[in-house]
């Protein structure tokens, strides 16, 4: 059986173009049907992140394509996250 700990250590990838967005720090769950609903991965900021206002991607369970032993696979539009 996983824990939750055990994803922190995985690294996140969008299939759709290759890019690393980092390890999950954060989950959502549902608790009323004990499942998880969504991954939080660091988002880009703007400048190296001296301008405040970094958002997180929050990635739907659904997204989820793999879970390996070191990577997780999504497919997101990352575009939609964009400010």
């Amino acid at each position: 059986m996983a824990k939750s700990s055990d994803f922190r250590q995985k690294e996140v990838i969008n299939i759709r173009d290759g890019r690393r967005l980092g390890v999950i720090i954060d989950m959502e769950f549902d608790l009323q049907a004990g499942r998880i609903t969504a991954i939080v991965v660091p988002g880009s900021s703007k400048l190296m992140g001296f301008i405040k206002g970094h958002t997180d991607y929050v990635i739907p369970w659904e997204k989820i394509k793999k879970i390996g032993d070191d990577v997780i696979l999504v497919d997101v539009d990352l575009m939609k996250f964009e400010i």
